[in-house]
C-alpha cells in the first residue's frame, strides 16, 4: 500500500471508529502524524485527498475539520467523476438511472406534497406545447429532480443528480434529431404527474420506466 493510501486509511479509521466525529477538529499536524506513525508529508497528502472528496474541510489559519459527512455533500464528488464519462459509457449511466429513478418516483407517490405537484403542473403549463429543445431539457431536468426530492431520500436524490450529466447530452441529441420527441416527452411528463396525483405508486413507476427507457432505446439504436 502506498504511504499516502495508508495515511488515508488511518484517518478514515479514526472517523469510522468514532474517534473523530462530524465537525471535529483534527489534532495538530505534528501530533496526528506522531499518533498515527506517519510522516508529516504523507499526512498532508492524505488530508489534501480527503478534502477533495469532502471528508475533511481545511480552513486556512484555523485548522482541519471533519465535515458534516452528510450524504449529499459526500456524493458531490461522484458528479465530478461522472462529468469525465466517455461517450461509449453513456448507455451504462442511463441503465443505472432506469433502475433507480422509477423506484424514486414510486416512493414519491406516497410522499410528495400536493403543493409540490401543483408547482410541477404549473411548470408544465408554462412550458406550452412547442418549447425549444433547450427549454424542454432544462424543464425535464427540474421535473425529475423535483419528483426525486419529493421521495424524501437525500441519498437517492444525490445519486440521481450526479447521474444527470450524461443523460442531459442524450436528451438534447434526441430532441434535435428524433421526430415528435418533444411531444412525447411532454405527454409522458403528464402521465407521470397524473399517477402521482392519483397516489398510484406502480403507475408512477411504470411511466417513469417507459420515459427513461425510451431515451435509452433511442440512443442504443443511434449508436
Amino acid at each position: 500500500m502506498a504511504v499516502t493510501d495508508e495515511a488515508i486509511e488511518k484517518i478514515k479509521g479514526m472517523i469510522v471508529s468514532g474517534a473523530l466525529g462530524p465537525g471535529d477538529r483534527l489534532p495538530k499536524e505534528s501530533e496526528l502524524a506522531a499518533e498515527l506513525g506517519l510522516s508529516r508529508n504523507s499526512l498532508r497528502e492524505a488530508v489534501r485527498a480527503l478534502s477533495l472528496i469532502r471528508i475533511l474541510d481545511v480552513r486556512q489559519g484555523d485548522g482541519t475539520y471533519v465535515t458534516s459527512l452528510d450524504p449529499q455533500l459526500l456524493l458531490e464528488a461522484m458528479s465530478f467523476v461522472v462529468d469525465f464519462h466517455r461517450d461509449d459509457t453513456v448507455l451504462e449511466f442511463l441503465a443505472v438511472r432506469r433502475i433507480l429513478e422509477p423506484a424514486a418516483t414510486a416512493l414519491a407517490a406516497s410522499r410528495i406534497g400536493e403543493d409540490q405537484l401543483d408547482v410541477l403542473s404549473a411548470q408544465l403549463d408554462a412550458l406550452g406545447t412547442q418549447p425549444s429543445v433547450e427549454q424542454l431539457v432544462a424543464a425535464d431536468l427540474e421535473f425529475h429532480r423535483s419528483i426525486v426530492r419529493g421521495a424524501g431520500n437525500s441519498v437517492l436524490c444525490s445519486l440521481l443528480d450526479g447521474l444527470s450529466g450524461p443523460a442531459t447530452r442524450a436528451r438534447i441529441w434526441r430532441g434535435l434529431t428524433q421526430e415528435a420527441a418533444v411531444g412525447r416527452t411532454l405527454r409522458e411528463h403528464r402521465a407521470i404527474l397524473g399517477a402521482l396525483r392519483d397516489r398510484d405508486a406502480e403507475a408512477a413507476r411504470s411511466w417513469a420506466t417507459v420515459h427513461i427507457a425510451s431515451v435509452e432505446q433511442w440512443l442504443r439504436r443511434s449508436l
